[in-house]
């Protein structure tokens, strides 16, 4: 697990000519054995405060020199073991981050020239790579964009590595982060791009899916990328076997945006319409699904589970004869009972088939979206329940009334 939460103390004990001595000679181990003592020897040199000058603690430019010198050494993860090679990089960012501001343009080159070197080193270090990010991502203030460029590098690891599922990702997490970090609207589209890509190579498409919602949302409408990107994202949808939620897309306005295009229609069927309309929608665009890596096969099977659920939703505490079931999704009464287990398997209805009935009794349903009709069926429901409990409630005064109990008046809410 890669963590991200952990306050992590990256500070050593000493002057800075002492920390300094201490990057270098570990530093040096990487170099060849005959360079060492001159490399280090260089170094002491330039720590070394000559008579009448200023001292080294007061002279914030020469620090700094000092430091890019030693950066431009730093070219891989060093010679040791995890521990030192883990305080070694500490201690680097903790002179960055001393030495600049963290909002400065210097502080952000120099750490992009550290993350290339951690994310270019041996793949076989990857626990310890994980290790210093998680460090440097956790000392990094909350609201900083450079967070952003540090988790986009622990990212492309786990992504080389086939290791998503190790940073133990929530999405609830990443809207938190979106909106601590100071970045734009076109950086914060660009990082949950990465995430959905990031989990669509590594074949988990319906987190993919969550993030690529994120990543439209998140869009600005003139991006040049915006139709391409809602385009693909109603594809994605349709194509996505376990996803019958479409309600969310409709919601977006860089979707809605593409209300004249081909596939628009196909959408909105799927979101209100049944089968006989999807049917229509491909006699009339012949190829378009194909053009768009769409089955019609498992467009019909997505429907017709749909249909399913929604007619659960008109009958929920009823029972559904099989011929009525049979009829709205176009198929053999014969056939009914395997799409019943298939609507239940998919979590969108649930009920009891009975053989002995021919009928499906409906306990509860999911709907495709809430509108004025789904309103009006809930409303009916309700009342019909309302009076259920009125109709028992004077069953029971009337058998007190008979045992020569008199209760207390109730008027119905």
């Amino acid at each position: 697990m890669v963590n991200t939460t952990d306050s992590v103390s990256i500070f050593s004990e000493g002057t800075f000519e002492e920390q300094i001595l201490e990057l270098v000679e570990f530093t040096a181990r990487s170099r060849p054995e005959d360079d060492r003592a001159a490399f280090i020897s260089q170094f002491k040199d330039n720590l070394n405060s000559e008579e009448g000058k200023t001292p080294l603690d007061q002279d914030e430019p020469r620090r700094r020199a000092i430091f890019l010198k030693l950066l431009e050494e730093i070219k891989q993860l060093g010679e040791g073991n995890d521990k030192e090679i883990e305080g070694f990089f500490n201690l680097v960012f903790s002179h960055l981050f001393t030495l600049w501001q963290t909002g400065s343009q210097e502080i952000r080159e120099h750490l992009n020239t550290l993350l290339q070197t951690l994310s270019s080193s041996p793949a076989e270090r990857t626990s310890i790579k994980y290790r210093i990010l998680s460090n440097l991502f956790n000392a990094i203030p909350q609201t900083s964009p450079l967070r952003a460029s540090v988790y986009g590098v622990i990212l492309d690891i786990a992504k080389t590595k086939d290791q998503l599922d190790t940073l133990q990702l929530q999405r609830p997490t990443v809207e938190k982060w979106l909106t601590e970090w100071q970045i734009s609207p076109e950086e914060k589209a660009a990082f949950l791009k990465s995430l959905a890509d990031a989990y669509t190579a590594a074949d988990q498409p319906t987190t993919a899916y969550e993030y690529s919602l994120s990543y439209v949302r998140n869009l600005p409408p003139n991006s040049p990328t915006a139709q391409s990107a809602a385009l693909h994202l109603i594809t994605t949808a349709l194509s996505l076997p376990s996803l019958f939620d479409f309600d969310p897309l409709l919601k977006l306005d860089l979707v809605v945006a593409l209300k004249d295009h081909e596939i628009f229609p196909l959408l909105q069927i799927f979101l209100n319409g049944g089968l006989s309309e999807l049917k229509q929608w491909q006699v009339s665009h012949t190829g378009v699904a194909e053009k768009y890596s769409l089955s019609d096969a498992a467009l019909e099977q997505k429907m017709r589970l749909l249909t399913l659920a929604t007619l659960g939703f008109k009958n929920i505490g009823q029972n559904l004869p099989y011929t009525t079931i049979a009829e709205a999704l176009q198929v053999d009464v014969s056939e009914v009972e395997k799409w019943v287990i298939d609507v239940i398997r998919a979590g969108l209805l649930w009920g009891k088939l009975s053989q002995t009935t021919q009928s499906l009794y409906v306990v509860r349903s999911s709907v495709r979206t809430f509108e004025k009709e789904q309103w009006e069926v809930l409303e009916k429901r309700i009342l019909a329940w309302k009076s259920g409990l009125q109709g028992v409630l004077e069953v029971v005064n009337s058998a007190k009334r008979m045992a020569g109990y008199a209760p207390p008046a109730v008027s119905p809410a």
